[in-house]
C-alpha cells in the first residue's frame, strides 16, 4: 500500500514536470494557416466596424434636424471701421429676401438652373459621393475651394451658414443631403433653392433678385431676365453687369451659356434663344443705399473682394456679424477727397473728368487713403484701382533696372529727337520733339526725356524684361496676376516686355503705383499694399490677423539714386508744383498717350519718408483725350497740383523728415557708349581796369583771384522752355519697334 502510494505520488510528480516542458506533438503553423487566421480577424473587425459605423450614422441621422431657412436666415451684419477699430467707416447692405412659393417663380429660371446647373436634377439621389469625397479632399489639402455639384447639395450647404471646411463638416453635409433626399420632393428642394441663393447686391432669392437687378416681380421676369439672372447666380461677385464694361462682358458669356443649355435640353424655343443671345438684357439704375454714398460704397467694395478672396464667403461677410477693422485712416480719406475736389478745374464734372487718389505708407503697405473719384451712387467704377496708362511715372523703375544692371547717375544716354529705333519702327520722340543732347541720368529723370530712357532701355542686357522684373519686386503687379497674388488690383494689364516699356503705356492703378514708389521712400525694402488689419467672428474668435512681411527689392543704394533723381524732379525739374508742401519731396510727372496718340492719362506720385501718394488724371472711358480738353493736360499741372494738396492734409501735424542724399553707386555699364560728360571748362579770369591816366598817383595792380578747382558737375541749362514750348512732362508714344521676349510674370523676383 506503502509502495503503491509512493509509486502514485512519483507518477504523479513525473506528470507535472512534463506538463511545464513544450508538448512534442505540436508543430509551428504554416503561413496558409496564419493568412487564415489573419484573415478571420480582419473580417470580424471590419464587420465591428461597420456595425460601429452604421451606429454612428443613425445617430447622426436621428440627431441632425433639417434646419428653417427662415429662421437660419437671421444674421448679424458686418460691420467696418477705420484703423483705429471705433471709427465706422460702414456696414454691409441689409440682406434682401422675400420667400414666394414655386407656382410664382417663373419657369424660364426654374427650368434654366437646372439646364446649366445641374441637368440630372429630377432624376438623381440628390448627392454625388464622388463630387463630395473629391471636394473634401481638394479642400483638405489647401487647394482652391470645390463647391457642391447638385443641386440639393448646393441648397444643403446654404442652410448650413457655417463656413467652416472640415471632415466634419463633410460629414453632417453628406447627412443632411440624404435626408433632404429622403423627406423632401424635388421640387420642394427646388423652391427652397431659388428661395435662399444669393444673387449678389444683397439679394437672397429670386424675388429678391428680380427687385434687386430689374426693379420688378419674379414674375414679371422675361427670358432674357430670367437667363441673366441664372448666369449671375454661378458667381455674384464677380458678374455684376454694373461693375464695368469687362464684367459684362464676362456675363455675356456665362449668360449664352445658360441660353445654351436650355436650349439643348428643349426648355426654350431655338428661335427665342438666337434673338436672345446677341445681348444681354438692359439693366435699368437701380437705386443704391444710401450708407453707400460717396466714397463709403468704394470702400466697403474694396473690403468685400478683399474678403472674399481670404476665403470669406458672401453669407459670413453679409450675416456673419464679422467686426472688420481696415488700414484707412480718417485724416487720408478726407485728404483725398477734399485736396481732389480743390483742385478740379471748374466746370469738368467727376462723371467726365475722373480724378483718382491713393496713398500708401512706405515700410508696411497700408493703403491709409483713397479718392476713388465719382459718388458710388453714380458709378461703382473705382479708379483708385481701375487705373489707367502709367506714361513717364513708370521711368523710376526703368532707372532703378539700370542701375542694377551697372550704369551709375552721371553715365550719358542719348536725349535728342527723335530717336530711330533698330530695326525700323516708329521714331521715339521727346514731348515737342525737343533735343538735349547727351544726358545723365539725373537730367533724363528731370526733364523726364524719353529718348534718353529708350537709350537706357536698349543699352541693358534684355532690358524690358529687366525692367518689368524691377516693376514686379517693387510693387506693380504683372500683367497676369502671379501664383501667390498681391496688389491692389493683383495685375497690370499690358505690362509687356516691349521696347518701350518704360514709357508706361500699360495699365497701373493708382494704388499700386504709390506702393511702387513707397519702396524708393522706404530705401528699397518693400512690402505688399493691403487694406484689411483684422477680422473678428461674432464669437470674438480673430479669423484674420495682418502680419507685415517685406523683402529687399533693389539694393539701399540704388534706391536712395533714384531718389535722388526724384528728388531733382521737383527741385528744379517737371514736378516743381510740390516744392508747395515744403518737405523734402521725390517724385515724377506722367503722361501717356493711347492708341489714336491721343493723350489719355496724367500723373503725378510722389512721396516723403511717412507716406507716398499716386493721382491720377483719366477721362470718360479711361482712355480719352485730355489734350485741348482740359486746360493744362501735363503732370506738373493738376495731377501735381491736387498730390499738394491731399499730402499738405495728410501731413498736416507731422515732423518734417529728411530723404536721403545719393549714395552714387559705382558699377560696371554692360555696354559701351554710356561715358560720363567731361567738366566744364574753368571760367576765364576777370581783367583788371587801368588807372584813369588824369590820376597822378598809380595805384598797384591786384593779382586775379585763381581760378576755381574743376568740377564734375554736368552745367545744366534753363529748365524753363521757350513761350513757345510746352513744359518738357513727357507723353508716351507707340513704340511699334522690336519686341524682346516677355518678363517672368509669375513671381516676384528680385530686381537684378
Amino acid at each position: 500500500m506503502v509502495q503503491g502510494k509512493r509509486k502514485s505520488a512519483a507518477s504523479s510528480a513525473g506528470s507535472k514536470g512534463r506538463s511545464k516542458s513544450r508538448p512534442k506533438d505540436r508543430t509551428p503553423r504554416t503561413w496558409k494557416q496564419r493568412l487564415k487566421r489573419f484573415t478571420i480577424w480582419g473580417l470580424v473587425a471590419c464587420v465591428v466596424m461597420a456595425l460601429l459605423g452604421a451606429a454612428g450614422f443613425f445617430v447622426a441621422y436621428r440627431s441632425i434636424d433639417i434646419p428653417d431657412p427662415n429662421a437660419e436666415f437671421l444674421t448679424e451684419t458686418t460691420q467696418v471701421y477705420y484703423s483705429d477699430g471705433k471709427g465706422q467707416l460702414g456696414q454691409f447692405a441689409v440682406q434682401r429676401r422675400d420667400s414666394i412659393d414655386y407656382d410664382e417663380m417663373p419657369q424660364f429660371v426654374k427650368d434654366g438652373v437646372v439646364a446649366a446647373e445641374n441637368r440630372t436634377f429630377w432624376t438623381d439621389n440628390g448627392i454625388d459621393p464622388k463630387g463630395i469625397l473629391s471636394a473634401a479632399f481638394s479642400n483638405a489639402q489647401g487647394n482652391t475651394t470645390r463647391g457642391a455639384s447638385t443641386i440639393t447639395q448646393q441648397y444643403v450647404k446654404i442652410l448650413y451658414l457655417t463656413q467652416e471646411r472640415t471632415w466634419k463638416r463633410k460629414i453632417k453635409e453628406a447627412i443632411l443631403s440624404l435626408k433632404v433626399k429622403n423627406q423632401l420632393s424635388k421640387q420642394d428642394v427646388l423652391e427652397g433653392y431659388l428661395n435662399t441663393i444669393y444673387f449678389g447686391r444683397g439679394a437672397y432669392g429670386i424675388q429678391a433678385a428680380a427687385k434687386a437687378y430689374f426693379a420688378k416681380d419674379a414674375a414679371d421676369l422675361n427670358l432674357k431676365q430670367s437667363a441673366a439672372l441664372v448666369a449671375i447666380l454661378n458667381n455674384p461677385n464677380g458678374l455684376d453687369p454694373q461693375d464695368g464694361d469687362a464684367t459684362a462682358q464676362r456675363l455675356l458669356g456665362r449668360y449664352q451659356y445658360v441660353l445654351d443649355s436650355m436650349e439643348e435640353t428643349g426648355v426654350a424655343p431655338a428661335g427665342e434663344v438666337s434673338q436672345a443671345r446677341a445681348a444681354l438684357p438692359k439693366f435699368p439704375e437701380i437705386k443704391q443705399s444710401e450708407q453707400y454714398g460717396g466714397q463709403r460704397g468704394h470702400a466697403l467694395t474694396m473690403v468685400r473682394k478683399e474678403l472674399l478672396r481670404m476665403g470669406f464667403s458672401e453669407q459670413e461677410i453679409d450675416g456673419g456679424g464679422l467686426q472688420v477693422t481696415t488700414t484707412f485712416t480718417k485724416k487720408a480719406m478726407s485728404a483725398a477727397a477734399q485736396g481732389a475736389a480743390e483742385q478740379r478745374p471748374e466746370g469738368f464734372s467727376p462723371k467726365d473728368l475722373h480724378v483718382a487718389v491713393a496713398s500708401v505708407e512706405p515700410g508696411t503697405g497700408a493703403v491709409r487713403g483713397f479718392y476713388g473719384g465719382q459718388d458710388y451712387l453714380q458709378s461703382q467704377i473705382n479708379w483708385a484701382v481701375a487705373g489707367g496708362q502709367a506714361g513717364s511715372t513708370f521711368k523710376p523703375f526703368a532707372l532703378a533696372a539700370g542701375i542694377e544692371s551697372g550704369f551709375e547717375l552721371k553715365d550719358t544716354f542719348d536725349g535728342n529727337s527723335p530717336y530711330d529705333l533698330p530695326g525700323g519702327g516708329r521714331p521715339i520722340e521727346n514731348q515737342g520733339d525737343r533735343s538735349y543732347g547727351r544726358v545723365d541720368l539725373i537730367r533724363a529723370t528731370e526733364d523726364s526725356i524719353n529718348t534718353a530712357y529708350i537709350d537706357l532701355t536698349l543699352a541693358m542686357p534684355d532690358g524690358p524684361t529687366q525692367i518689368i522684373e524691377t516693376a514686379n519686386a517693387m510693387g506693380i503687379p504683372p500683367e497676369k496676376a502671379a501664383p501667390k497674388p498681391y496688389g491692389i488690383p493683383t495685375s497690370s494689364p499690358g505690362l509687356q516686355a516691349n521696347t518701350g516699356v518704360s514709357l508706361g503705356s500699360q495699365t497701373v492703378s493708382p494704388i499700386n503705383m504709390a506702393n511702387g514708389y513707397a519702396t524708393i521712400a522706404n530705401r528699397g525694402v518693400a512690402a505688399d499694399a493691403y487694406i484689411i488689419e483684422k477680422v473678428v467672428d461674432r464669437d470674438g474668435v480673430v479669423r484674420f490677423n495682418h502680419e507685415v512681411t517685406t523683402h529687399e527689392a533693389i539694393r539701399e543704394g540704388v534706391a536712395d539714386d533714384v531718389g535722388y533723381a526724384l528728388q531733382q524732379v521737383v527741385r528744379s525739374g517737371s514736378g516743381t508744383a510740390a516744392l508747395g508742401l515744403r518737405r523734402p519731396v521725390g517724385g515724377k510727372t506722367g503722361t501717356a498717350t493711347n492708341g489714336l496718340g491721343e493723350v489719355s492719362s496724367a500723373w503725378f506720385v510722389g512721396y516723403t519718408p511717412q507716406l507716398s501718394t499716386a493721382v491720377m488724371y483719366v477721362r470718360g472711358k479711361g482712355n480719352e483725350q485730355l489734350k485741348d480738353w482740359l486746360p493744362s493736360y501735363f503732370g506738373g499741372a493738376y495731377p501735381a497740383d491736387t498730390w499738394t494738396a491731399v499730402m499738405t492734409r495728410a501731413l498736416d501735424g507731422e515732423d518734417v523728415e529728411d530723404l536721403p542724399s545719393a549714395a552714387w553707386v559705382e558699377g560696371e555699364a554692360p555696354s559701351d557708349g554710356h561715358d560720363k560728360l567731361p567738366p566744364p571748362p574753368p571760367p576765364k579770369p576777370k581783367q583788371t581796369k587801368k588807372p584813369k591816366k588824369e590820376k597822378k598817383e598809380e595805384l598797384p595792380t591786384q593779382e586775379p583771384p585763381p581760378p576755381p578747382p574743376p568740377t564734375t558737375e554736368i552745367p545744366v541749362p534753363p529748365t524753363t522752355p521757350p513761350p513757345s514750348t510746352p513744359p518738357p512732362t513727357p507723353t508716351t508714344q507707340p513704340t511699334g519697334g522690336p519686341t524682346l521676349q516677355p518678363g517672368q510674370g509669375g513671381g516676384r523676383p528680385r530686381a537684378r
